[in-house]
């Protein structure tokens, strides 16, 4: 019941707060307002800079290591097991493929800053 109750009232509150936005008017746009140079100056060149994959690597590199460790810390809770064994050949198995990850990125020289 109660958590028929929840979703009600959080279904309540997001259409209530989605038609209040909706109807609300929209004061004072025009193209000056919502420009996103706030100086007046002509931009000299494109906005758009080019993004060095040296940046895009690490963080692809951070990305996959940061899941894998957040995957390990709640696996004694997540398996639910008396078996002890078990949840250490998990945590192990996790721990190794992290370890063949990070070699395997060392050895393809993805962790070198140099070009």
């Amino acid at each position: 019941m109660n958590l028929v109750l929840a979703l009600l009232t959080n279904f309540t509150l997001a259409s209530l707060l989605v038609i209040i936005a909706f109807w609300l008017p929209q004061l004072n746009v025009y193209s000056e307002k919502t420009s996103p140079y706030e100086c007046g100056f002509d931009p000299m060149g494109s906005a758009r800079l080019p993004f060095s994959m040296k940046f895009f690597l690490v963080a692809i590199t951070f990305l996959l290591f940061d899941l894998e460790i957040a995957l390990l810390l709640p696996l004694p809770w997540a398996s639910q097991t008396d078996n002890l064994d078990t949840m250490l050949i998990m945590a192990l198995f996790l721990i190794f493929l992290l370890a063949a990850s990070l070699a395997y990125e060392w050895t393809q020289k993805g962790l070198e800053w140099t070009e």
